[in-house]
């Protein structure tokens, strides 16, 4: 019995670092239209992204939690930590990869583990989520005839995500899953590696722009309309030439930051976009957890990131100096 805890609490503690990671390493990416290091915006700063992170993090990785707890209690402590919306698609894409991860003991690889985590989905799942919806209230939702997210859900969370799926990115995920991440955008980080190499934070803006250039961000869709959303993917797909042309060059990061500030007064956020950011960075760890590999960090990361969340989690400590 010790032994299964501890390795519980192992795999907790993996979980835990590789989504703070996660979200580290994409704030630190200069992604035109997002809240990061480079620049604030729609009036949410890059701190209340630090404090997201950091307390969706424990109740998002809980080893005993079903999958619809997960994102209610994630999505409470951000709402209690920070009043805003911050990190609602992040919590729904990480929440079943986290479940996924726990699974990954068995002969069952991560996307495999994923799609049977979705697929076994429950009724109370989905009651879980529409109340963490509700209660972060994200912007431009509107009204659906068929399990309206103000209604009481009588369907599993795979089925009402299906319902959602054509209007949506992250329910596109869960009803496909999670295509755009693993038959893309994973494989398409690994090409951008090579073409960055140690640039990471380059790596991951061209990832962002792929992605935006791909896929019409349903953020800027349900708030702008889908003229503006298509019109924000093609200027994507020019900055992403660019980058990709001409590297981080003085001109290109201009063009970066302009269109940057260009989308934030238009008050223009992908920010689901950057969620699938986000969800990419943490599968493709969990994955290379799972296959063995070590995991690397920058020094900021590991004082001023992981260093502080464990230093509180004193329970945890058993599993270094617990007994065999």
């Amino acid at each position: 019995m010790l032994r299964t805890k501890r390795i519980i609490d192992a795999r907790y503690q993996l979980a835990v670092y590789a989504y703070l990671h996660a979200c580290d390493q994409e704030l630190l990416a200069l992604k035109p239209g997002n809240v990061g290091v480079h620049a604030a915006g729609h009036d949410m700063t890059l701190e209340q992204f630090q404090i997201s992170a950091r307390v969706s993090a424990e109740p998002l990785s809980d080893p005993g939690a079903v999958l619809g707890q997960r994102i209610y209690f994630a999505a409470n402590a951000t709402r209690d930590a920070v009043g805003c919306n911050t990190n609602l698609g992040i919590i729904l894409l990480c929440a079943p990869l986290v479940q996924a991860f726990f699974m990954t003991q068995s002969t069952l690889d991560l996307r495999q583990a994923l799609i049977q985590i979705i697929h076994d989905s429950t009724v109370e799942d989905a009651q879980f989520c529409y109340r963490a919806i509700r209660l972060v209230g994200p912007g431009g939702l509107g009204k659906n005839d068929v399990q309206d997210v103000r209604d009481v859900p009588d369907k599993t969370l795979f089925q009402v995500m299906s319902l959602a799926a054509e209007r949506d990115q992250i329910a596109s995920q869960y009803a496909s899953g999670f295509a755009d991440i693993f038959e893309f955008a994973i494989p398409h980080l690994a090409e951008l590696r090579q073409h960055f190499i140690s640039q990471d934070n380059w790596a991951i803006t061209a990832l962002y722009l792929g992605l935006l250039a791909r896929y019409p961000d349903t953020h800027i869709f349900r708030k702008h309309g889908k003229e503006q959303a298509n019109k924000v993917s093609r200027m994507a797909q020019q900055l992403e030439k660019d980058l990709l042309a001409q590297g981080q060059t003085d001109t290109v990061q201009t063009q970066l930051r302009q269109a940057d500030k260009d989308f934030k007064q238009a008050g223009i956020n992908p920010g689901t976009t950057a969620d699938l950011v986000v969800a990419t960075l943490f599968a493709e760890q969990l994955i290379g957890i799972a296959c063995g590999e070590e995991m690397e960090a920058s020094p900021h990361f590991l004082q001023e990131v992981v260093q502080p969340f464990f230093s509180t989690k004193t329970h945890l400590k058993e599993v270094e100096y617990g007994c065999n």
